[in-house]
């Protein structure tokens, strides 16, 4: 009973920063009664599917999810909190310009996981924050002459629409760092009190040496932080890696009261005390880039803890980087392409597509090569259901499992098993892509060859695959909402990147089509490989010439003498 009334004493909860009738309505999710108590009203869980959907016997709806933990530095069995709930907290955007794609990476990652775990019939608090309090955007704010605040809101309903773009879906809330200064005064004073913490004329500093596991997520020893790396050189502190929770105004810098006098938070204070606010102090999920892991999310536990001893995250998930050239991504090196900048040439879901093309966990290069890969993957796969779409035209869609032949249905219970597999073995996105073709080369087969055509039962087959594919690109968000004007998107950014338009290949295919007739073969097979260099390729068939977008070749061929 004694340790109870401590816990209690220790882990105050925080006030929300709104009246919890206002939140809980707009947002569906309640604060913690109390810290480690997650609570949301209950409401029943709908899983993805629709008549057409074909949900095999043997196939299991749930499997156990296993996540690579960076605390314990391997791949461990999901088990959540509360049963049936899931509370995550993904550190955002600092606000100050638009993101690059190494924050797609980082977004897309977690929006892939909470897309699975809904899809696992959990009901998921996601919390993504905006820094908007920060050295950064000050920085930023006075080279434009703007407000920090209405500086940092502009560049975060910027990233929302990027966000969008990506069919990530909305978190659960997106608290603002500026929206919850008494939530960080009041975590500063539970440190203070509990003697982590020291105040040096009107700055606040984390005590590190104060911290016995200080170090264990990132294996770092507390002397190897040396003064001048990655800190600030300050005699004033009583360690060199002692880290700033509240700094003094300077002149002319956003600012608020404190019992220390006018200042504002420090990075790592704010995701400790909005993830208390809205998660408490216990819950699932905590992740983010892996540059986060030191010192960012080590700040966070050793200052968590530090309010509160029983203050617990189960699992620590970290992305790998996108690099270019081996390098890191980012705007400090300046070699970073903004998402608007990539998906000006390319479809958002093409983008999507590359960033999930390789496992979360392993760097990505960025390469045009790649962007092209994906490009055309994307092309094909909804091409192929469109494909199908058509053959089927308007007849219902609806279909029995009894009517679908076995050799059909044993088909997508492979493919069935082998993503609820895939993606339990801590999201492996590449196997879950890859496993894609068999069913889409069968929904070709079907379609396009003289013996698919005689096949018996042949549309209850298509509606069975495009169903099950329809469904697992749902759950991965790369599902459009229309076949149709998706690969016209396609098209239009390949003929971009190809600085052409649709007139332009439209009268090189009539100049082709002339060649052939006059049995100028070379010059029809010189204008085919024109366009193929830049990207267009031309099918024939009896109806005539189409095109559609490929990899150039002006990129294919260096790859293929490496």
């Amino acid at each position: 009973m004694a340790s109870l009334l401590n816990l209690f004493k220790s882990c105050r909860p925080f006030t929300p920063p709104f009246p919890r009738s206002h939140f809980t309505s707009r947002l569906r999710i309640q604060f913690p009664l109390r810290p480690g108590k997650l609570t949301q009203p209950r409401r029943s869980f709908t899983p993805l599917s629709s008549s057409s959907t074909y949900k095999g016997d043997s196939t299991p709806s749930v499997k156990d999810l296993w996540l690579h933990n960076t605390m314990s530095r391997k791949k461990e069995l999901f088990k959540p909190k509360v049963e049936g709930q899931v509370g995550m907290y993904v550190c955002g955007v600092t606000a100050y310009d638009l993101s690059h794609i190494g924050h797609a990476r980082v977004y897309v990652t977690f929006d892939v996981l909470f897309r699975y775990l809904k899809h696992l019939g959990y009901q998921v608090s996601y919390v993504r924050n905006f820094t908007d309090v920060d050295d950064k955007i000050i920085a930023r704010a006075n080279e434009l002459g703007e407000d920090p605040i209405s500086l940092s809101r502009r560049f975060c309903k910027e990233f929302n629409r990027d966000m969008e773009q990506l069919q990530c879906l909305d978190p659960s809330v997106q608290p603002r760092v500026s929206d919850h200064i008494p939530q960080i005064i009041d975590l500063i004073n539970q440190i203070i009190d509990n003697g982590y913490a020291y105040e040096v004329d009107g700055d606040v500093y984390f005590s590190v040496d104060k911290s016995p596991t200080y170090g264990k997520l990132s294996g770092r020893k507390l002397e190897d932080n040396r003064a001048g790396e990655r800190v600030a050189v300050d005699t004033r502190k009583r360690h060199p890696a002692d880290f700033a929770l509240w700094k003094t105004a300077k002149e002319g810098e956003v600012s608020w009261e404190s019992p220390w006098g006018r200042g504002r938070p420090g990075w790592h204070i704010e995701c400790s005390a909005m993830s208390a606010a809205y998660l408490g102090y216990s819950f699932d999920i905590h992740g983010g880039g892996m540059d986060l892991v030191f010192p960012h999310h080590e700040n966070e536990i050793a200052q968590s803890c530090a309010a509160c001893d029983s203050s617990d995250i189960s699992y620590w998930v970290h992305n790998g980087f996108v690099t270019v050239d081996s390098e890191k991504m980012s705007k400090s090196l300046g070699n970073f392409f903004t998402i608007r900048q990539v998906i000006d040439l390319y479809h958002p879901l093409a983008l999507r597509l590359f960033l999930m093309g390789t496992h979360y966990r392993s760097p990505i290069n960025y390469s045009d090569f790649l962007l092209e890969s994906a490009s055309e993957r994307v092309f094909y796969i909804y091409q192929t259901l469109h494909d199908c779409e058509s053959v089927l035209g308007e007849k219902d869609s609806t279909f029995d499992n009894g009517s679908v032949p076995s050799d059909t249905l044993t088909s997508i219970n492979t493919f069935r098993s082998e993503f609820i597999a895939s993606m339990s073995d801590d999201l492996l996105t590449p196997v879950t892509l890859a496993a894609m073709s068999e069913p889409l080369k069968t929904i070709n087969d079907l379609i396009h060859t003289r013996k698919g055509k005689k096949q018996p039962r042949r549309e209850e087959s298509l509606k069975a695959l495009e169903a099950s594919v329809r469904e697992v690109l749902t759950i991965l968000g790369l599902m459009p909402t229309s076949y149709s004007e998706v690969l016209e998107q396609l098209k239009e950014k390949a003929l971009k990147r190809a600085g052409l338009n649709e007139e332009d290949v439209l009268r090189r295919v009539k100049e082709r089509t002339e060649a052939r007739k006059n049995k100028e073969y070379e010059r029809s097979d010189e204008i085919r490989k024109e366009l193929a260099n830049v990207g267009i390729a031309l099918m024939d068939s009896p109806e005539g010439t189409a095109w559609r977008p490929a990899i150039p070749l002006a990129l294919q061929e260096p790859s293929t003498t490496t």
